[in-house]
């Protein structure tokens, strides 16, 4: 089983989905930790990813996922678009011109990914962040001998990871300026995070 450009595609309309669906979610979560954007940004974010996808047909599944970044960047404010196009772009360009990429590649550029994420951000698992959910997903998906089921064990330690960050207490972002009260609040960064890895698990499965 590979990732090709359907697949990625496949990925980023369920993808666009989740964050439409659970807008008000990621929006209440945002509000009681953050500025209450989240959700309102990423679904924004990802109508326009796929506007541009549908206008440019890319060549394989590293330029798609560089058109999704480059769409990111430039339609989502806060935190979020820099740090999704981030990884979107280190991804795709880990993924560079393969028409067909195997788990091995695929699990290499997820782990750029999250090397891109962590140095604009400056975040460690711990922190409170996205990087909470993507971590131990991104390895659950390295340790993996098939891509299906590493996909699955992805999304399921990436959900792991989001609930995680509910008794933590934000050290990066704006929760940090909360300090304590930060705490008993599951992060929407995290959340969404796993809204990533679920859709990426079904759109491989088809």
């Amino acid at each position: 089983m590979t990732v090709t450009r359907d697949t990625v595609l496949d990925w980023m309309n369920r993808f666009a989905g989740e964050m439409s669906e659970h807008r008000q979610e990621l929006v209440r979560l945002d509000t009681a930790i953050g500025d209450g954007d989240h959700g309102t940004n990423m679904d924004r974010g990802m109508r326009k990813a796929l506007e541009k996808l549908s206008g440019s047909e890319p060549a394989d599944a590293g330029a798609a996922l560089k058109t999704v970044a480059m769409a990111l960047i430039s339609s989502v404010g806060g935190a979020a678009g820099p740090l999704y196009g981030t990884l979107m772009l280190q991804m795709g360009n880990a993924l560079g011109g393969g028409s067909e990429v195997d788990l091995e590649s695929y699990a290499g550029a997820w782990r750029k990914g999250l090397e891109g994420v962590q140095a604009r951000g400056k975040a460690q698992p711990g922190d409170k962040t996205m990087v909470d959910a993507l971590t131990p997903a991104v390895e659950a998906l390295e340790a993996a001998s098939d891509l299906d089921a590493g996909l699955r064990a992805a999304a399921e330690a990436a959900q792991e990871g989001m609930k995680a960050t509910i008794p933590l207490v934000a050290r990066k972002g704006r929760a940090s300026y909360l300090g304590e009260r930060s705490r008993d609040h599951q992060d929407p960064g995290a959340t969404s995070t796993y809204y990533l890895f679920k859709s990426a698990a079904e759109a491989l499965a088809g």
